[in-house]
């Protein structure tokens, strides 16, 4: 073979290898809030617990921001700042007291000393990649800390009020979001864009780090995403995550794989609440496959740190529905998402801007078990998994008054064999069976019920079936 061709075909194999995603064909993620995961809330003590993380079928790991805080204007609880809580008495207390948003970061580059350090992470991103996990880091491109060396050094790089002071996050009217403790980036500057594409690129290069979960992606431009994933993918395949869904979907061209499923979950509490129908939620699933590219999946979940923290807890906000409505996490199209302290039944809000443990109940092994159940199922069955091809096809539609959901999982699209119909009663009332397709209703084919009862699902009820 002519040198000239070898060449070719070396450049045609690494362009198809950049293109592809980190992302696993049947992914199950874990959302791992470090400070309170362990009662260490280190690094190497969660390290210790990825066997667990395992055992659920666990093979991508989100840790949330893990780089050191700011201090300057850091909240203590709501719009409360440190400093205005802060006496001569107090000080040592209420710094240890209150750690801060991890959302507001003074180094990107850097790890939180309470976390441990640079090294740390390295050794915990190499555990998981032997245990055949890949490891994706919470990215926070759209704000600082208000003492981030950058405000010093690049004022021009933050978004400046009429009076040329540089501003906290603001709503499209010009309003505050909220977020004081963060100053806002400006990313018309091209600098800015230089030095934040090299920060993420530090944590792929040099710690072997497998993609990214971008806070409000939707913030920062499409454009910057784009090009901070060319780069990256130049380097390794990458799995980068938004925390957006149809706010732009330009994010969907080149940059992301995947997003937020806010307007299914939003349903499920809803439903939950009895202030929705299953057919809303069937509707909603649908409009998703019509508007995003094949290959970009939603994550679905009925928790994480945003809604644990401000919304209410599982068991809160879903009451008897949350069992049946992890299920559909699961079994539908997308990226089924565990939060810390969800498998072990956690029943507390855990605080955002200080230090808590996870509530661990008496009957939490039960909790694990049942996850546990879904992970083995999801992992055995690659009609579950994830595809441009797959992607679309679910099937899905709503019966008996609206209230019952059933869907089809195939392996292949348009044909009968090995295919999975998952039926869940979304409501509080027991309603008949719908009969199963084909050969798929005989009792030995059943991979998950709720009920031995062949004829009706009761309230919450779900039923999986494999055609065999």
């Amino acid at each position: 073979m002519k040198k000239s061709a070898i060449i070719f075909a070396l450049l045609c194999f690494w362009g198809s290898l950049i293109s592809q995603t980190a992302l696993p064909k049947n992914p199950i993620m874990y959302e791992v809030n470090l400070r309170h995961h362990t009662n260490e809330g280190t690094i190497n003590a969660f390290e210790r617990r990825l066997p667990e993380l395992k055992a659920l079928g666990v093979n991508v790991v989100w840790i949330m921001p893990s780089q050191p805080i700011g201090k300057k204007n850091r909240k203590a609880t709501g719009d409360t700042f440190i400093q205005d809580l802060v006496n001569p008495s107090n000080e040592a207390v209420m710094w240890d007291k209150y750690k801060g948003s991890p959302y507001s970061i003074s180094d990107y580059t850097a790890v939180n000393p309470d976390y441990g350090t640079v090294d740390d992470f390295k050794a915990l991103v190499e555990k998981c990649h032997h245990m055949s996990m890949i490891v994706i880091l919470d990215w926070v491109g759209n704000h600082t800390a208000w003492d981030h060396a950058w405000i010093t050094d690049h004022p021009e790089w933050y978004t400046k009020n009429s009076k040329g002071e540089i501003t906290d996050p603001l709503n499209e009217d010009g309003s505050s979001i909220g977020w004081t403790d963060v100053a806002d980036l400006n990313y018309d500057n091209e600098e800015l864009r230089k030095a934040m594409r090299s920060e993420m690129r530090f944590w792929v290069e040099e710690v072997g780090l497998d993609g990214f979960r971008c806070d409000v992606a939707m913030n920062v431009p499409a454009d910057f995403w784009e090009s901070a994933v060319e780069e990256l993918k130049s380097i390794k395949p990458i799995f980068m995550l938004a925390e957006a869904e149809e706010h732009n979907m330009k994010l969907y061209d080149k940059a992301f794989d995947a997003y937020y499923g806010w307007q299914a979950h939003e349903i499920m509490n809803k439903i939950a609440k009895g202030e929705a129908k299953a057919v809303e939620l069937c509707k909603a699933t649908k409009a998703k496959y019509d508007k995003f590219p094949k290959d970009v999946f939603p994550m679905n979940f009925i928790t994480n740190h945003d809604e644990n923290c401000w919304n209410g807890t599982l068991f809160e906000r879903m009451g008897d529905a949350w069992k049946t409505l992890a299920v559909y996490s699961y079994m539908a199209p997308g990226i089924p998402l565990l939060y810390t302290g969800q498998e072990m039944g956690n029943n507390k809000r855990l605080k955002f801007f200080e230090k808590d443990d996870v509530a661990y109940p008496k009957d939490a092994m039960d909790y694990f078990r049942f996850y546990q159940n879904l992970g083995k199922i999801r992992s055995a069955h690659p009609e579950l998994g994830i595809s441009k091809d797959l992607n679309l096809d679910a099937e899905m539609t709503t019966l008996k008054g609206d209230d019952v959901i059933t869907f089809i999982r195939r392996e292949t699209p348009g044909k009968s064999n090995n295919m999975i119909w998952v039926c869940i009663n979304l409501s509080n009332e027991t309603k008949k069976l719908p009969k199963a397709p084909k050969a798929m209703d005989k009792k030995e084919n059943i991979i998950l019920t709720s009920s031995t009862d062949l004829e009706t699902l009761e309230p919450w009820g779900y039923r999986v079936v494999k055609m065999k």
